[in-house]
């Protein structure tokens, strides 16, 4: 099988490098594109877009794996390698895909592996049917790329050669993944190519709230807020500390 996922691996300990690199070899879909002791030296893969997943240790000398991530305006998908479980929501609200505690097992590190290729196969497909489409010209049917018409109850998404409707009262939240967001309603799953700070914009501000890069959540559907999670129709989702404010307002803190 040719390899579908470029990863790199950045970890100031040469046995942690082996250990992954172990485990990435057992993968025949994914190419490792090097291994650094330093975070300064995967900038040039990383600005080359030669990286869909890098494994990125925390505590290092020269600069720590989250402190990293906060100078980078486009990163790939990002997966925590650490001995130490303290950062584990600070990462999450740089948006990292998944946190390992090292050591961790081969199943644990091919589900972390399985869930960004997931992702990536996602991007690619979109990518390359935005560029069909843009390509055919075809004034008949709905433009993928086109924002959504935002009404007083619900609005309208143009998606897979379709035009969805989608009520506020069903849409539970929105999540931003790269270059495109997907709608989580209450029976279904729509995912189009537009910009989550537009949505944030333009949606009405009593109905839905931003609290983390990756969310805006309906305030309808918000049930209960523990630490920094909050808790909508059974799903738990992080907040970001530039957002927990908004959440505070809401229950009154």
């Amino acid at each position: 099988m040719e390899p579908s996922l470029k990863c790199a691996i950045v970890d100031d300990e040469y046995l942690a490098r082996e250990y992954i690199k172990d485990y990435i070899h057992k993968l025949s879909f994914v190419e490792l594109k090097g291994d650094f002791n330093s975070p300064l030296k995967v900038m040039d893969l990383l600005k080359k877009g030669e990286v869909d997943l890098l494994f990125l240790d925390i505590e290092m000398p020269d600069l720590s794996g989250l402190d990293f991530l906060k100078t980078l305006d486009q990163q790939p998908y990002i997966v925590i390698t650490t001995a130490y479980s303290d950062y584990a929501l600070e990462g999450y609200e740089l948006n990292i895909s998944d946190y390992l505690l090292k050591p961790f097992s081969f199943s644990r590190f091919l589900k972390a592996v399985n869930k960004v290729s997931e992702a990536v196969e996602k991007d690619r497909k979109l990518s390359s049917h935005t560029a069909r489409r843009a390509a055919s010209n075809d004034a008949d049917s709905p433009r993928e790329s086109a924002p959504p018409d935002i009404y007083d109850d619900y609005l309208i998404v143009r998606a897979d050669r379709k035009y969805y409707k989608i009520n506020y009262e069903d849409l539970i939240y929105i999540e931003g993944q790269k270059a495109y967001v997907t709608f989580h309603t209450e029976n279904k799953k729509i995912t189009a190519l537009f910009s989550l700070k537009e949505l944030e914009e333009q949606l009405p501000s009593d109905r839905f709230v931003r609290i983390h890069k990756s969310y805006i959540i309906s305030v309808r559907k918000l049930s209960s807020l523990e630490g920094n999670m909050v808790e909508i129709a059974d799903q738990y989702l992080p907040i970001g500390r530039t957002y927990r404010y908004k959440i505070e307002e809401l229950f009154g803190l």
